[in-house]
């Protein structure tokens, strides 16, 4: 059975001057599964959903997003895509509410008192609608970004360490929330994640980069297997010292 691939990335590289920050990668990810991108500080994996996003055009390599080219075609993607991360805040000065409201109209959602009532009760942020952005805490912050991505219910959702703030307790809510709107929408996420256990949970499919280079994929299970590992966060470990060090990246190792 061939599955859709709403994203697919070949050969994709980006350069900021001398520095190659991306090295021919290429992936799929399929119509509704959770795609985790892993890899240490400066693996790329914020510079790869930057530009998936188009807030970064590539250097070279091709993208498309749900059929269509990014970034020539991205006007017709964006309102059907939608992202949340920590590194990127929300106006401080403007309430969540006016936070909310101002992102859904960029977006076109009907009805956005009520679509800003169901999010923020759903994701437990009602006591939160009136209080300054600025006046929050990181993980109060966190909740709201993530209601900002799905104002518009979108079909690709892209995650930049989306639980990362959270208490336990609020991190295993929102890990089971997502995973239930994906089931409800068909969703195809893309999850850039240090949480080994929230990607084994989450994910159908590991991309793991290091420097810029994507150096192996598959399934969570087959990556432990593979590599011989107890689980994902020893695997993680395995390929980050071995790059470090200079030691060949095998499963044999």
């Amino acid at each position: 059975m061939v599955t859709e691939a709403v994203i697919r990335v070949r050969e994709l590289r980006k350069r900021y001057g001398v520095i190659e920050a991306l090295r021919g990668i290429s992936f799929d990810a399929a119509r509704g599964t959770t795609t985790a991108l892993l890899g240490g500080n400066g693996a790329g994996k914020t510079t790869t959903i930057s530009v998936l996003l188009g807030v970064l055009l590539p250097s070279a390599g091709t993208i498309q997003i749900l059929g269509h080219d990014m970034p020539r075609e991205r006007y017709r993607v964006l309102p059907r895509l939608n992202f949340t991360s920590p590194y990127v805040d929300l106006p401080k000065r403007l309430t969540v509410r006016e936070n909310l409201t101002v992102y859904a109209r960029l977006y076109g959602v009907a009805r956005v008192r009520e679509r800003i009532e169901a999010l923020a009760a759903q994701l437990d942020i009602e006591a939160l609608l009136k209080r300054p952005y600025g006046n929050l805490s990181a993980g109060q912050r966190t909740r709201v970004s993530l209601a900002k991505a799905l104002l518009n219910e979108p079909e690709v959702l892209l995650l930049d360490e989306p639980t990362a703030s959270l208490d336990p307790d609020v991190a295993d809510r929102m890990r089971s929330w997502l995973q239930d709107y994906q089931r409800r929408t068909g969703a195809t996420i893309l999850l850039a994640s240090h949480n080994m256990p929230e990607v084994e949970r989450m994910c159908d499919q590991v991309v793991m980069l290091r420097a810029g280079e994507l150096v192996d994929q598959g399934t969570p299970r087959a990556l432990i297997e593979r590599y011989g590992r107890a689980d994902l966060e020893q695997v993680f470990l395995h390929i980050a010292r071995a790059g470090r060090d200079g030691t060949e990246i095998s499963p044999s190792c």
